[in-house]
This record gives structure tokens, sequence and C-alpha cells, in this order.
């Protein structure tokens, strides 16, 4: 968005394309590594070390240990048929029946921690999905190793947002205040909006990640931004470059009637929100052929 020029742009279009797929490969193999790892190593009945340390105070003290010890029996089952199970040459259906009680009793005894977690200290989070990757790095990995991930990590989400507010601030500006305002020619005060809409940008971005723990876990809060407006957005670059013949008002149009259409939907649980991607690249393709004609109609009234 921020490029000096077009070229610039499209190289850097061309390198999100190149990358974007391999990187998402990378992180849900990374996922998908920690999962297996998980099927033949014990956890731990919660990963949030906070939550583990208000349950071990009385009264909640033996609960707990009991809960923990039945889990650690449950695990170490399980381990044991994984490992029958991958040295099988024909895996026995009863291995596999009995992965699968084992993995319910599993789910079962968590549930009551997270139950008993609530009891003990209402005001930490029952969910833990966040937790996983970083116990893993911490309880596997060597110190300084662990040091320079963390950094890498720290390091990397602080340049990504500084270029994703920037670029926010210079499109805002250029692209909004400056069509408004074109009479203003001094590039001081262009910076100086440029600023205050970086500045407005990231407050906005604070207050999200305020509102971020009444998700599930942060993959799924981006999974649901995501699929209430990108199915949108879908749409209007297939209109763009399938529909010729439909204009920018109708898209206009049916891009703002999609999106309160999209926003209801999802308030109302119409379908699961990943499937709202489909139905609003669909729907904002349909509104814009419904208004097209509408909005010829219009014209020589003018």
């Amino acid at each position: 968005l921020s490029g000096k020029n077009k070229r610039e742009s499209q190289l850097g279009l061309a390198f999100n394309a190149v990358f974007k797929i391999p990187m998402q490969f990378f992180i849900l193999f990374v996922g998908v590594m920690v999962f297996v790892f998980y099927q033949f190593n014990e956890s731990p009945i919660h990963f949030n070390p906070a939550a583990r340390a208000a349950m071990e105070v009385a009264p909640h003290s033996e609960a707990f240990s009991s809960l923990s010890e039945e889990l650690s029996a449950v695990q170490q089952e399980k381990q044991r048929l994984q490992l029958a199970h991958v040295n099988a040459t024909n895996i026995p259906l009863e291995i596999s029946d009995q992965l699968k009680n084992l993995s319910l009793q599993e789910t079962a005894l968590r549930d009551k921690a997270k139950s008993l977690l609530k009891q003990a200290a209402p005001d930490i989070a029952s969910n833990d999905k966040d937790y996983v990757f970083i116990h893993y790095i911490l309880g596997n990995l060597p110190r300084g190793l662990i040091g320079l991930l963390l950094a890498v990590i720290l390091s990397a989400a602080m340049s990504s947002t500084a270029s994703e507010l920037n670029a926010l601030g210079t499109i805002s500006t250029l692209d909004i205040y400056k069509r408004y305002r074109p009479h203003i020619n001094t590039p001081k005060h262009y910076l100086k909006v440029s600023k205050m809409f970086t500045l407005l940008w990231g407050l906005m971005a604070i207050g999200v990640a305020s509102v971020a723990n009444l998700f599930e876990n942060l993959i799924q809060l981006v999974n649901i931004i995501g699929s209430i407006f990108y199915g949108n957005v879908l749409g209007i670059f297939l209109l763009a470059f399938f529909f010729k013949y439909i204009k920018g008002r109708a898209v206009f149009y049916g891009a703002i009637a999609t999106q309160a259409i999209v926003i209801y939907g999802f308030l109302n649980d119409w379908m699961s929100y990943l499937w709202l991607n489909v139905f609003g690249c669909l729907l904002v393709i349909v509104c814009a052929h419904l208004l097209q004609p509408l909005i010829e109609k219009e014209k020589p009234a003018q």
C-alpha cells in the first residue's frame, strides 16, 4: 500500500503471492507437529501456569491433584497404545477404538479442570489454547534458543505492526483526506495528518486487542474478522475481473448491502463463520447484477 511507485507495489504483491502459501503451510505444519509431540509426551491438565497455580491452592488442591493423576494415567496408556499403533503392520481395530476412548476421557478430565478453575479463580480465562505453543517452547527448547525465538517473535510482530500502521496512515491521508482537502498543498500538513491517522489506527488496533480475550483464541478472532469482510472484498475483485459491464455504483451499493447482510447473518448465527467468505462473495456479485439495471434506468431521468 505504501510503495513509492506502481512497480514497487506490484513487486510487493508478487512477493506476497509467492511466500504467503508456503508461510501458511509452515505455520500449520508447526501446529500439527506440536500436536503430534503431545500424543507421545505428557502434557499438563491446563497449559496456563497461572491457572494451575490457582487450582493448587486449598480448598481445590485435592481435586486438582486427583484430576492430574487421572490425566497422567490416561496419557501413559495412550502413549503405549500410540506406539503400538505406529509399530503395528496391520492396525487392529481395537487399538483405534481404545485410542478414541482415551481421547474422550482426556477431554472430559480437561473440562473438569476448567470447571474447577472457574470456581478457584473466575478471573482467569479457562481457555488455554493460546498457551500450548508457549508451554512447548519453554519446556522443551534450550534456554538460549528460547530467548532468541521470543526476540524474533516480538521483533517480527513490531515490524509488521509498524509497516501496517504506516501503510494505513498513508492510504487514509492520500485516498480519503487529500481527496476532500485538495487545496492544501503543503507536505508538512499532510505529514501531520498522516501521523494523526497512524495514531488513530493504532488506537483502533489496541481496542481490538483489548476485546480479543472474549473469543476462543486469537486464530479464531482473526478468522472471524476475515470471514466477515474477505468474502465481500473477493466478490468486488471478481466483479472487476470478469464482469466488466457492472459499473462502480452498482458494485458500491451492492458491497454496502452485502456487508450489512453478512454482519446481520453472523450476529444471528446463520452459518459457521468460515462459510461467510463464500456467502459474502456470491452475495455481492448477485446484488451488483440486480442493481446495475436499476441504476442504468435512472440515467435518462437525470
